[in-house]
């Protein structure tokens, strides 16, 4: 049934295709890509509630599971059913976070495998349903890149058209999870895409708010993070405001660094995958057993920060019996946000699947509540507690993904309104600041930026990075002896479009370079031209390119020597030449063809 369904979905497909102009059909593709990345997200929403919900259940109901015991048995089971998927349906292997929705767009003409479209669901099903400290953010914006790519190369479309498609698959899927579409919008622009005409929004804006209506529709409520109680903003606060960004831009560092350290130690461990989640897991039990909010995504607990009883999060710990003190709560709340980067670090580095997104957004949560509520406690001020834990999400989420605009109109979107709209851009913006300036790269791409692989938000470095030195090198470039005389150079100028000659040996080694520009005046007098050696008139090239060097690292010797040509050499000997006109006119063949229109 299902099979018949799917064929004639194809079949008015491609009429569509037949029929429409290139661009309508885009708009037509937009559409249909944002509802499959939608029902992804509903799948995984679904799943990820229901078991949370189960999990609650048994500890609130039963004996056996008072304390949390549940919460510690099903992120192991996960876990290990991840890592089990993996290497038994997978292939052995995973691609984990965002960042290779980036290196696939400029490094591998956006075609993303088609496991894609179901790994990331099942595997993060497994890892955050069933109680790994992860986000499924990162699993959703991989599945809707993968539908927008695999639409596309079904459809025989070009490298601009798989990429905005990708763009509107990643737009969807953000716009589902949390009913944001103009953050959705914001993060498929802000984070993943190069560069983007204004005509391209349209597109990814249809996804978005497909994405978000679908999601609406079937997806119920109270699975979607959302917030309906905040109080009206206060100018009087902005001082506070101010210190919350502050305190947000460095904790994201924080959470930035040491992410990067667990992540690096499972890496370095030297278990079986099986062992190494197995002990992951282990110590993730343990830490969920004393602090029961690192289950899950931690959606719930956030909501009930924001609440007027925040209180009911220690109900069910071991700290229940001090349910109404406020300072033990505050202290759980501390311990929980330093601890929330370890958790996440041993789920993903064990080897479950999941992302940051959500972690960030809980972090900041945590945050925002610890900094109001401690200033209250201690009798300094009276800060509306839930609009400083609804703000703090903004800042962790701007400083750590480096995207400030997404981070405010998400925040503002869930909680229905724009009444924070002030304290947002302040919070956001100070945290992005302080977090660029210590972390020059966000979580998201330092990886891809330790392999040579930058992606930033400088379009030059991207672009560069894009492109391979070797497909500009100039390999038949004639070379002279140092023994010949002006004469043979004489000859070869006549018989050729060359400025520039390497000087080599008979064993290719490279002596030195002649550009015909230092040597007008000598090649007019006969009796110079006819007596001079190359050897007395050839320079040493001012530097010299590998062709293992990086673009960006060509056109910086480019910018500093102020020269037009340099030599490359290869495995010690004369290799050819490069133009920086040639290097140029790649660079703006690249940017054209990564702007979409």
């Amino acid at each position: 049934m299902l099979k018949k369904i799917l064929h004639k979905l194809e079949y008015f497909t491609i009429l569509a295709q037949n029929k429409l102009t290139s661009k309508q059909f885009i708009f037509v593709s937009s559409v249909l890509v944002g509802i499959l990345a939608a029902f992804a997200v509903i799948v995984l929403k679904t799943f990820a509630h229901w078991v949370f919900v189960f999990a609650t259940y048994l500890t609130s109901n039963t004996s056996i599971f008072k304390f949390g015991y549940i919460k510690v048995l099903l992120p192991v089971i996960g876990i290990l059913l991840t890592v089990f998927v993996v290497k038994r349906v997978l292939g052995g292997s995973i691609e984990k976070g965002t960042s290779q929705i980036l290196y696939a767009v400029a490094k591998k003409a956006s075609i993303i495998p088609k496991k894609q479209m179901y790994a990331q669901i099942i595997t993060s099903s497994l890892t955050v349903g069933l109680g790994g400290s992860a986000g499924l953010e990162s699993p959703i914006v991989i599945t809707g890149a993968a539908f927008g790519s695999n639409y596309a190369q079904r459809f025989k479309l070009s490298y601009k058209d798989r990429t905005l498609l990708i763009g509107c698959g990643v737009a969807a899927g953000i716009g589902a999870a949390f009913n944001a579409p103009i953050a959705g919008v914001l993060f498929a622009i802000e984070v993943l895409l190069v560069d983007v005409s204004i005509s391209a929004f349209t597109p990814i804006m249809i996804a978005a708010a497909t994405g978000a209506l679908v999601s609406v529709v079937v997806l119920d409520e109270t699975v979607l993070l959302s917030f309906k109680q905040q109080q009206i903003f206060d100018y009087h606060n902005i001082p506070y405001y101010i210190l919350l960004g502050v305190c947000t831009g460095f904790v994201a560092v924080y959470y930035s660094r040491n992410f990067q350290r667990v992540e690096h130690f499972f890496i370095r461990l030297r278990f079986t995958p099986y062992k190494k989640a197995f002990f992951g897991a282990s110590i993730l039990a343990i830490m969920i057993f004393i602090f029961p909010t690192l289950f899950g995504e931690g959606y719930e607990s956030i909501k009930t920060l924001s609440e007027n009883d925040p209180g009911k999060l220690l109900e069910n710990t071991l700290f229940s019996s001090f349910r109404n003190n406020s300072w033990v709560l505050l202290l759980f709340v501390g311990l929980t946000m330093m601890l929330k980067v370890f958790a996440t670090g041993i789920t993903l580095g064990s080897g479950g699947n999941g992302g940051n997104f959500a972690p960030s957004l809980f972090l900041g949560s945590y945050v925002g509540f610890f900094f109001s509520k401690f200033l209250n406690l201690t009798g300094l001020t009276n800060l509306p507690i839930s609009n400083f834990t609804l703000v703090g999400m903004a800042g962790i989420l701007s400083g750590l993904f480096h995207a400030p605009l997404t981070a405010i109109f998400l925040i503002a979107e869930i909680t229905g309104g724009y009444s924070l709209m002030i304290p947002l851009m302040i919070v956001a913006s100070i945290s992005f600041a302080i977090s660029k300036r210590f972390e020059k790269h966000s979580l998201d791409t330092i990886g891809l930026v330790k392999k040579g692989n930058a992606f930033t938000s400088n379009k030059d470095t991207n672009i560069l990075s894009t492109l391979d030195t070797n497909s500009i090198i100039q390999t038949d470039y004639l070379t002279l002896s140092p023994d010949e005389t002006l004469e043979k150079l004489v000859d070869l100028i006549s018989h050729s479009n060359q400025v520039i000659f390497a000087v080599v040996n008979e064993n290719k080694k490279m002596l030195g370079v002649i550009h015909f520009n230092d040597i007008r005046e000598i090649i007019f007098n006969q009796y110079r031209v006819k007596y001079t050696l190359i050897k007395d008139i050839m320079v040493k090239p001012i530097d010299i390119i590998y062709p293992t060097d990086s673009m960006e690292t060509v056109m910086n010797k480019f910018e500093k020597t102020k020269v037009h040509f340099l030599p490359v050499i290869k495995n010690g000997e004369y290799f050819g030449f490069i133009s920086k006109s040639i290097a140029l006119e790649a660079y703006r063949t690249k940017l054209k063809s990564m702007t979409i229109e």
